[in-house]
């Protein structure tokens, strides 16, 4: 079997034991596993695609797993203010159309229209809020 084809099972194997671990190393591994497997191809022989792997093994390590993590582990985006208020549920307190109605959302009474101008909602009904247009809230 050639060397180059055993670096590229290698950076297989390495990518998949990854999937199960999630913990952002052995991808790196894999991905010097791959360069040595290039190199190898390229005609590097054992020793040098040997220090390929090394060089970019620990290259990705330093620098570009720190990235991914922060990146992978980042909290998420705080909304606030009315991006808060999108995805929510509101009750309709006047018949909401394409162009008029009222709601109560988040304990305050709002103006009101629904996302599809054929679309009528009574009294009563719960909507999502899908939008925020000015003080009107879109819902559907």
């Amino acid at each position: 079997m050639d060397a180059w084809l055993v670096w590229l099972v290698i950076a297989l194997i390495l990518a998949g034991a990854e999937v199960a671990s999630a913990g952002l190393l052995l991808i790196m591994f894999a991905g010097g596993a791959l360069a040595a497997s290039i190199a190898s191809a390229a005609g590097a022989g054992t020793v040098g695609s040997a220090a390929v792997f090394a060089i970019v093994s620990v290259a990705l390590i330093a620098f570009v797993r720190p990235i991914a993590k922060r990146h992978m582990y980042a909290p998420p985006q705080i909304r606030s203010g009315t991006a808060a208020l999108i995805g929510t549920q509101a009750v309709v307190l006047e018949t909401v159309d394409g162009s008029t109605g009222r709601i109560k959302l988040a304990g305050e009474i709002w103006s009101a229209r629904s996302l599809d101008e054929d679309a009528r909602f009574e009294p009563g009904e719960k909507v999502a809020v899908f939008e925020i247009d000015g003080a009107t809230a879109v819902v559907g």
